[in-house]
């Protein structure tokens, strides 16, 4: 009779907690264009995220997380991969990302977040934009994931031409405001479903989607990649957020991914699962400042998307695992290139050993908020090594427009100099009083430039043949 009340109890302890501890879940939500000041938690006046400024509350607030590299199609092979694009050829000087008449992307020989989880018995799904090839050889399915439900590249592409006149018409958000402008397929696994995808209703459901998966596995590990379209130019909203901020269409669109937040939390509270799993909410890349008021902003950083000032690459990033997650605010350096290391030390997984790798494992950081080992960060952009930085200092060598980042790269006459503890802005050049840090940095760059020799060749530059 006593072995059987123990029993019972033990089944109630399961059913209270969900999963056991052994092995966590994993949630990564990946906006797109979302700048560092556009989070209540992060700065902003005036958005309202209160989901995402829950989860900053309860969890670790990064202030200082990088991606990989500053546009689209290298941010996502960076985080999914652990290594800086250069090497998986991932990024180009010719093609800045993936097109819907490009022959590559992301090669198979690569292995993914996704594949190392699943070798541990891990569901996966990829749901939203995927944007590391369209082609079939190059979609979810064939990169670890069990399932996909997206668009396969920005809601921008396929436009008729309407994107012509980008700099005639950035001061208008409803410019570019119809659906049928757009010619972006929504795929299920393989399969094109709609054409073109309604975008009024994309953030709602990849929601739904996202919900279901966790639902659907919530008696065994997961991992999900939910890739928001949002805030990418154009500006799609759902008609319950249309003018609910009261502020802008941007705001709305960043109040509604906020609300998906809110549906993955309450998911994952009612399945009992969310003392068992790690929440990363972060972006692709920083804002795109052509647009103006409605593209974003980078708070108090410099610049913005396709530069690598730190507007450009250093993103609001949040851990959240109540159960897990040590709460506070990190002061130090994490990345993208890191969720790998880290993934794979809580789920008892393998980081591939048979390539270089670029991640550290941060795992003691969110657990005990220990140190981060994170200690450095190359600025990486269209196939260039634009900068460098420690602790305390970074240098740069090449630049990018602050607006229009599609320029040619500037090479600077001499090395810029910035205290980023100091001077988060990269306002004040200190090059000329400490050339002895300058030349320390630059040696460093140079062995960097040495250990990436021999990576894959540019996989975005090939287009396909014209009908």
């Amino acid at each position: 009779m006593k072995k059987l009340i123990l029993f019972t109890l033990l089944i109630q302890c399961l059913s209270v907690f969900g999963q056991s501890n052994d092995r966590p879940n994993f949630v990564v939500v990946f906006c797109d264009d979302l700048g560092y000041g556009d989070i209540g938690a992060f700065g902003s006046p005036m958005i309202r995220t209160p989901n995402i400024d829950q989860m900053a509350a309860e969890g670790q607030k990064w202030t200082q997380f990088y991606v990989g590299d500053p546009v689209c199609t290298p941010s996502r092979a960076a985080l999914l991969t652990g290594r800086y694009p250069i090497r998986s050829g991932m990024t180009s000087s010719e093609r800045h990302v993936l097109f819907p008449d490009s022959a590559n992307g992301l090669k198979q020989e690569e292995v993914t977040i996704a594949e190392v989880l699943k070798a541990e018995g891990y569901a996966t799904a990829a749901v939203g934009k995927w944007h590391l090839g369209h082609l079939p050889e190059f979609l979810p399915q064939e990169q670890g994931f069990d399932s996909y439900f997206g668009i396969p590249y920005s809601n921008d592409m396929n436009n008729n031409g309407f994107f012509g006149e980008y700099s005639k018409n950035a001061d208008d958000p409803n410019y570019f405001s119809e659906i049928d402008y757009f010619d972006v397929p929504l795929i299920e696994n393989t399969t094109t479903i709609e054409r073109p995808t309604d975008q009024t209703t994309i953030t709602k459901r990849y929601t739904e989607r996202a919900v279901q998966f966790i639902e659907k596995n919530k008696e065994k590990p997961f991992f999900l990649y939910l890739a928001h379209s949002m805030p990418h130019i154009p500006l799609f909203t759902s008609k319950a957020f249309k003018g609910r901020s009261k502020a802008s269409l941007y705001v709305d669109v960043i109040e509604e991914v906020d609300w998906s937040v809110g549906q993955i939390i309450d998911a994952l509270k009612v399945n009992n699962l969310d003392k068992n799993t790690i929440v990363v909410f972060t972006s692709d890349n920083g804002p795109w400042l052509l647009f103006k008021t409605h593209g974003g902003s980078a708070g108090p950083f410099r610049a913005g998307k396709g530069t690598t000032f730190e507007g450009g690459q250093r993103v609001p990033t949040v851990f959240w695992g109540p159960g897990i997650v040590k709460s506070g605010v990190i002061n130090e350096m994490g990345s993208t290139l890191d969720l790998m290391n880290t993934f794979a030390a809580l789920s008892g997984g393998k980081v591939p050993d048979d390539r270089k790798m670029d991640g550290y494992d941060l795992s003691k950081v969110l657990t005990q908020k220990a140190d981060s080992p994170r200690k450095e960060f190359y600025y990486w952009a269209f196939a260039e090594l634009h900068g460098y930085r420690t602790e305390q200092y970074k240098v740069h060598i090449k630049q990018r427009d602050p607006i229009n980042y599609g320029q040619p790269t500037i090479t600077l006459d001499k090395p810029e100099l910035y205290d980023v503890r100091a001077d988060i802005s990269e306002k004040y050049d200190l090059a000329d009083n400490f050339p002895e840090v300058v030349q320390t940095l630059l040696d460093k760059m140079e062995v960097h430039l040495k250990d990436v020799e021999g990576s894959t060749p540019d996989q975005l530059a090939e287009r396909l043949p014209k009908e």
